[in-house]
């Protein structure tokens, strides 16, 4: 009996020492899990009402080495925004699935999705004919599903922004603190030209 009595406070001395207040469960890449609800996005972009004609777009340009993703209008510059690569962002060019690098060219958006888990995303024409023969030839599948896309729950009001852009964290994608992502929202239609530099 002493030994359950023991345990029992053990128990509650860690759950008290572990802190239950939300300030506790929201720890980088840790804390709020639930899915961004969508309904609202995913009916604006059945219309196309996500977008504002005055603030489109028609180039976008990412320097991996800087970690920046340039927008463009008419061929002047309209925003810069900051981003994280794959965990294997700087070595190299995309070669295969699986290898946690952002590929580097030339690709067009061809999707915009309402993401549960990642706010929302532009998927990428990757892989286009030179990465599916470069993989190929190594006898590989290149990979897919690239997207520039926004934060985890846990970040939704950016409150970490700091941290996940000091770090590359993403599977190959490349992740904008959600305000930029709202902005590019706004601004980017399917087709809009991206080019990335190592």
């Amino acid at each position: 009996m002493r030994t359950i009595a023991w345990g029992v406070m053990a128990l509650g001395a860690v759950w008290i020492l572990s802190g239950c207040s939300d300030e506790a469960k929201v720890s980088y890449g840790k804390g709020d899990k639930t899915p961004y609800a969508t309904a609202s996005c995913i009916k604006a972009l059945a219309t196309g009402s996500e977008i504002v004609a005055s603030e489109k777009i028609d180039k976008i340009v990412v320097y991996k080495g800087k970690r920046k993703l340039y927008t463009y209008r008419n061929g002047k510059e309209v925003d810069v925004f900051s981003l994280s690569l794959g965990k294997n962002g700087d070595k190299g060019n995309k070669i295969q699935a699986g290898d946690y690098r952002t590929p580097e060219g030339s690709y067009t958006i061809i999707r915009k999705k309402c993401d549960p888990r990642l706010y929302k995303s532009l998927l990428i024409s990757y892989p286009n004919a030179s990465d599916r023969a470069r993989a190929n030839a190594r006898g590989v599948r290149p990979g897919g599903y690239i997207t520039i896309h926004g934060q985890p729950k846990w970040n939704a009001d950016g409150h970490g922004d700091s941290y996940t852009l000091s770090h590359d964290w993403t599977e190959g994608c490349m992740a904008v603190p959600n305000r930029a992502m709202d902005t590019l929202w706004r601004a980017v239609e399917n087709g809009v030209p991206i080019t990335i530099h190592p």
